[in-house]
């Protein structure tokens, strides 16, 4: 029997969790700093649980020696400094965490140390670039492809008409950290929440699209003159977080407020989060289109991928950790059953590129109620 470490267990660690304890080959623990979260998780599945604060390295390093495996599913502004401790451990690895840093930074150190790292494999970033990388592998030339991504919740509420499927520090980097994205074969940078635009879904309605720094690998892997990913948010949302924006409420620099020096941002939170956090039963949503056009054989090809997954009622697991979760999940299993072996770390779409391993991501997230909807299509010049 295998013995897994997940490390987190917020709104994506804990339901990965309990989805790795249903595979009798594996032995799970979750370790966090959160005892509340930790018990409420091994009072329901008898999970073995670790409180401990991960962003000690020489503690983390220690207990990971009893593991085979390991999941990321720290925060973003703590993912880079553990997946290299991880990596460092010796341990193959499937990382959520989605840091800012550079992810191709910790290639050498994995290839040195013989282990086989998964990072960014969510759903967007993660099986948008899988599915990307599947279809630029199949084309001869890829031209574009285009991402379009929101995790929603299900009942919109005034103000905001948001909650977070995610921890809400990582929301709010996607509303000040610049988005990049290729545009004639070059790097354009735009501010986030930068050139809104109204898109019609399937089951959902009309939703408002904006630049988001989402690409992230694909900038650099993926040989097209055109690459963009762009959050979804009910209309409006986009305007309630510029005015945020650009009045400073975002800002991390601390200021004078009667004797108290203050981070604004973390003034923001405190107000926010509440307000934004997705409670036990809430439903939510996540809506995904991935469209990708190139050339094969002088035939010019559009793949277009739409994914449309609701909170699951039985398992009362929320949209965003299944989506995002049972993805990262599938990839462990990938890994543990030997079907993707490559040393370094691996960028999504670099598994998009080996069929087999695509129709066993594709399958299990289907078999647990994730299901992407496929269409091909010739594109008449």
């Amino acid at each position: 029997m295998k013995k897994i470490i997940v490390l987190g267990c917020g709104l994506v660690g804990g339901p990965m969790a309990l989805d790795l304890a249903k595979d009798n080959r594996f032995s799970v623990t979750v370790a966090d700093i959160n005892k509340v979260a930790l018990d409420k998780l091994s009072q329901k599945t008898g999970i073995t649980t670790i409180q401990m604060d991960i962003s000690r390295i020489d503690e983390l390093k220690n207990i990971l020696k009893n593991y085979d495996f390991v999941v990321n599913a720290v925060p973003g502004f703590m993912g880079f400094k553990t997946l290299k401790a991880v990596i460092e451990s010796g341990k193959n690895v499937v990382d959520i965490s989605f840091f800012p840093e550079d992810m191709f930074e910790l290639d050498i150190l994995a290839r040195e140390m013989n282990v086989i790292a998964i990072s960014d494999m969510g759903v967007a970033p993660g099986m948008s670039n899988v599915l990307i990388g599947y279809a630029d592998h199949l084309l001869d030339k890829t031209d574009k492809a285009f991402i379009y991504v929101g995790g929603l919740p299900k009942v919109r509420t005034w103000p905001y008409e948001y909650k977070a499927v995610f921890s809400p520090a990582d929301v709010i980097e996607e509303y000040t950290r610049p988005a990049r994205y290729i545009e004639n074969g070059k790097e354009v940078i735009k501010p986030a929440l930068s050139d809104p635009e109204l898109m019609d879904f399937d089951h959902v309605g009309t939703l408002e699209a904006f630049n988001s720094d989402g690409l992230r690998s694909l900038a650099k892997t993926i040989n097209a003159p055109f690459l963009i990913e762009r959050t979804l948010r009910y209309p409006g949302h986009i305007g309630i977080m510029k005015v945020l924006r650009e009045t400073g409420f975002f800002n991390k620099e601390k200021i004078e407020i009667g004797g108290a020096m203050i981070s604004p941002l973390e003034f923001t939170s405190k107000l926010l989060f509440p307000k934004w956090k997705l409670n036990e039963g809430e439903e939510d949503i996540t809506v995904m289109k991935v469209i990708i056009e190139g050339q094969k054989q002088n035939k010019k090809l559009r793949f277009t991928y739409n994914l449309y997954d609701t909170y699951d009622p039985v398992s009362k697991v929320h949209s965003m950790a299944r989506t995002t979760g049972y993805t990262a999940t599938m990839a462990l299993r990938m890994v543990a059953e030997g079907l993707y072996n490559t040393t370094g770390i691996t960028a999504p779409e670099f598994i998009g590129k080996e069929t087999e391993c695509v129709k066993f991501l594709l399958d299990g997230l289907k078999d647990r109620g994730v299901e992407y909807q496929e269409t091909i299509t010739e594109i008449n010049s």
